[in-house]
């Protein structure tokens, strides 16, 4: 049989079957030799070739195992085919390089052992990347089935939330996920990211689409894994450390990622750690934020960023307010639109891209994406504004996109998820649509319809309504404190026996007059979820169909469930232990959940069916 070319290393290699009546005739039919043949250095006393073969015998093992054994023969031929002794100084060929061989090759070949590689069958060999979850983990199938029955049943009014399609679901759960793809697209440090420079390319372009952007004047990064991470890499891109930032106090609706610490002085979120922060507020009998003050404060911090945007805001930004304070002191624009950003694509809201610098959100609450976070940034000239002093930068070209991008990497993140890119390109593409728009127009109408039914209900909301998808509920005027009643509504008003956050709750979010820091989600469906003081928002249950009518009727689950609250804490005490107590065997809280269950069961989830 004839020879077949071996992979070449600068060495002469052949691999060669067994001819029959051959010296390794004594080898299955289905064994072959390597022979690497060399020669030894030109100034020995002979021209001396040495030849290392190889030889693999497939063997037959029980269960079908295939199991390859490598053996070595050796030996060294002169010209006249005559075994020769050792020779001192010889050299190989290796890579186009004469090398020199300090050892023996005996010595060399007795220093390696011989090793079986056991090559499984065909079929048994992938079997464990075939099984599904319910064969390959059932113990986590079963935790991911009751998070699902528990979606299904609940009422989910977490501003932080929503619900994805399924088509996000499956990019979210592909093969995408198999491949490293480090730097920004079109110069990825590995190879075979030609389709994925693709994905991320289309999904570049889907963003600006949606936000009905020009790529001339605004550039976009979709890398980021979350908004957190989005807004750090700003002020790693674009900020020294100890410079400078201001955004809304997170107690006051902000969020912690612009920068929070105690009253201590603790340093909470990693902008107050590496940079200087000093936030402004609502005013605490509105609910509104003091532009004025906002003004003073600014002309005085000087903040390098100044932030607009934030958690748990219900009313409209003046982003042109906010642009001509920045403009006195030369500060960057930016503006974290998290929560708003879907009704920002659907023109419901202001958009803060007509006077803001740089844009950040996250990917999976309103825009109803994956769980993700996404840059938006200024390019090109920058227009001429008369009487304030820049700050970031003297040239007339916006500086933004290599140091945001260097920022994100290599600086704070790794690879990018690119199955989460896949599915914000996904929703990006929905964003886009007639549908969206009228979904988005939804939302506002049920955040409205479920204001005007607590305010009816005698209940007091900040700012006395909404402009957006989300508001503010004032329990203290009922006499009520936050952690009660979100315990209660966190466990569906189930009999748990822990209290989850009443220790994260002071530290974070300390309790204040100000009714922003005692106001939540009140999520009627989450299981033993820390508190988080945010609101309650619309678009969760507007995309499982709900309408003005279903949220009359949400009205009543979080009145009752606040008059529950109440009765329990007069009759048992305010205090976590006693309240606990109070809720055992309560034969109005199982009513109330049971009405609860049986109203989210009727809407339909999507993504999946239960």
């Amino acid at each position: 049989m004839d020879s077949q070319a071996g992979l070449s290393l600068g060495l002469n290699a052949s691999m060669q079957s067994s001819p029959a009546g051959s010296s390794t005739a004594s080898h299955s039919d289905n064994s072959f030799a390597l022979d690497l043949n060399y020669k030894s250095n030109s100034n020995s006393k002979s021209n001396v070739s040495h030849s290392l073969a190889w030889c693999l015998t497939p063997e037959k093992q029980p269960e079908n195992n295939v199991v390859v054994v490598v053996k070595k023969r050796e030996h060294e031929e002169d010209e006249d085919g005559v075994v020769d002794g050792e020779e001192e100084g010889e050299t190989i060929n290796f890579m186009g390089r004469t090398v020199c061989v300090k050892r023996k090759i005996e010595e060399c070949l007795q220093s390696f052992p011989v090793k079986r590689v056991a090559v499984a069958d065909s079929k048994l060999s992938v079997s464990w990347g075939n099984q599904p979850l319910s064969v390959a983990d059932p113990e986590i199938h079963g935790i991911m089935q009751k998070e699902k029955l528990r979606q299904f049943k609940g009422i989910e009014l977490i501003a932080s939330e929503n619900f994805v399609c399924r088509a996000v679901m499956e990019a979210l759960g592909s093969h995408l996920t198999n491949k490293y793809s480090e730097g920004m697209p079109g110069a990825k440090y590995y190879t075979g990211n030609q389709y994925i420079d693709q994905l991320e390319f289309l999904c570049c372009e889907r963003a600006l689409n949606a936000f009905d952007l020009d790529s001339n004047n605004w550039g976009v990064n979709v890398q980021p894994y979350s908004c957190t991470s989005a807004n750090f890499a700003v002020y790693t891109g674009l900020l020294n450390p100890g410079d400078r930032i201001m955004g809304l106090d997170t107690a006051s609706g902000g969020h912690p990622s612009h920068g929070y610490y105690t009253h201590g002085g603790k340093k909470v979120s990693a902008a107050s750690i590496f940079f200087e922060t000093l936030s402004y507020k609502v005013n605490p009998l509105t609910g509104y934020i003091d532009y004025d003050k906002l003004e003073e404060k600014v002309v005085d911090y000087r903040p390098k960023i100044l932030i607009c945007g934030g958690s748990s805001y219900p009313r409209e930004w003046d982003y042109m307010r906010f642009r001509k304070i920045a403009d006195k002191c030369g500060a960057i624009l930016m503006c974290d639109m998290a929560h708003i950003s879907g009704l920002v694509a659907a023109k419901e809201v202001a958009s803060p891209f007509e006077y803001c610098d740089i844009v950040t959100s996250t990917t999976h609450k309103s825009l109803r994406g994956p769980r993700g976070g996404i840059i938006f940034y200024r390019r090109g000239p920058k227009p001429r504004r008369q009487g304030f002093v820049l700050n970031h930068g003297d040239d007339s070209t916006y500086d933004f996109e290599d140091k945001i991008n260097f920022a994100l990497y290599p600086s704070l993140q790794g690879g990018p998820h690119n199955n989460h890119i896949a599915a914000l390109a996904i929703a990006l593409k929905q964003v886009a649509t007639p549908e969206y728009k009228a979904y988005m127009q939804q939302v506002k109408r049920n955040a409205q319809a479920l204001a005007i039914a607590l305010l009816r209900r005698k209940c007091r909301l900040v700012t006395d309504g909404t402009d957006n998808h989300l508001l503010l509920w004032d329990i203290a005027a009922l006499g009520l404190i936050g952690h009660p009643l979100i315990f209660l509504m966190s466990k569906r008003l189930s009999a748990a026996s822990r209290f989850p956050g009443n220790s994260r709750f002071p530290m974070i979010f300390p309790m204040q007059s100000l009714s922003v820091s005692v106001t939540s989600h009140l999520d009627l469906a989450v299981v033993e979820q820390v508190f988080d003081p945010k609101s309650k928002s619309t678009p969760a249950m507007t995309s499982r169909g709900c309408v003005e009518d279903d949220f009359e009727a949400i009205a009543d689950f979080l009145l009752r469930a606040a008059q529950i609250t109440s009765i329990i804490q007069r009759e048992h005490g305010k205090s976590c232990k006693d309240f606990i107590k109070g809720l055992e065997n309560n034969k109005d809280i199982f009513d109330l959940r049971n009405r609860v269950e049986a109203f989210g069961s009727q809407f339909e989830m999507p993504g999946f069916t239960y």
